[in-house]
């Protein structure tokens, strides 16, 4: 059993490696969950269109915090404490760290007060690995503005914020991997998905987490 969150801007790649692990745990016949935050749940689904939506008002900022962390409340008693119960793995795309860095960071709300709703969310879970892809502004932009142009589909409020919102998000971060380096693991988003998908394994081998032989 782990829990494992994947973390970084928009466009470093974390749903495409979450994806290539899941597959992995899959041939070792480890039994996994991949989620989301916001979202995982029906009602964080309802909050994340509340969120990300760009037609009608935007919530203010401390708002928008509390609509993450009811988003994660529900998520964590419903979906990860069960599946973590039951011995499985979580895979989670985005979770405590996203809301110290996206309204600590970029909203600049006190991070002692986001991590004191953090807590209380989650009832005080913490991830066994944080994995951050780490990308530049102009890279991510570039990701998202081509992922656009595929897909035919606009940037969500949050995405469409200004470069210098992202530079703040970024950083905060890499001050949160820095001041607790054992539970981060920084991964160098710029790298290909198999390169990534390499380092990553080996970093749970060496933490006793997999036993798999890389080839």
């Amino acid at each position: 059993m782990a829990f494992l969150v994947f973390e970084g801007l928009d466009g470093s790649g974390k749903s495409s490696l979450m994806g290539a692990l899941e597959k992995e745990l899959s041939r070792l016949q480890i039994r996994s969950h991949q989620t989301r935050e916001p979202g995982g749940t029906p009602l964080g689904d309802e909050i994340r269109n509340m969120i990300l939506r760009r037609l009608g008002p935007a919530p203010v900022s401390r708002a928008e915090l509390l609509l993450y962390e009811a988003s994660r409340a529900q998520h964590v008693e419903t979906v990860i404490f069960p599946e973590l119960k039951q011995g499985h793995w979580v895979l989670c795309d985005r979770f405590t760290a996203s809301s110290v860095a996206f309204q600590g960071g970029g909203r600049e709300i006190s991070e002692s007060d986001v991590v004191m709703l953090n807590n209380f969310a989650t009832g005080g879970l913490k991830a066994d690995l944080t994995i951050l892809l780490d990308l530049s502004v102009d890279e991510s932009k570039k990701r998202r503005q081509g992922r656009s142009l595929q897909t035919g589909e606009a940037e969500d409020r949050i995405e469409s914020e200004a470069d210098s919102f992202h530079e703040k998000v970024r950083q905060a971060f890499l001050k949160q991997a820095h001041e607790d380096p054992k539970s981060w693991l920084v991964l160098d988003a710029r790298k290909s998905q198999g390169e990534l998908y390499s380092d990553l394994i080996a970093d749970l081998n060496q933490r006793g987490l997999l036993q798999v032989e890389i080839i």
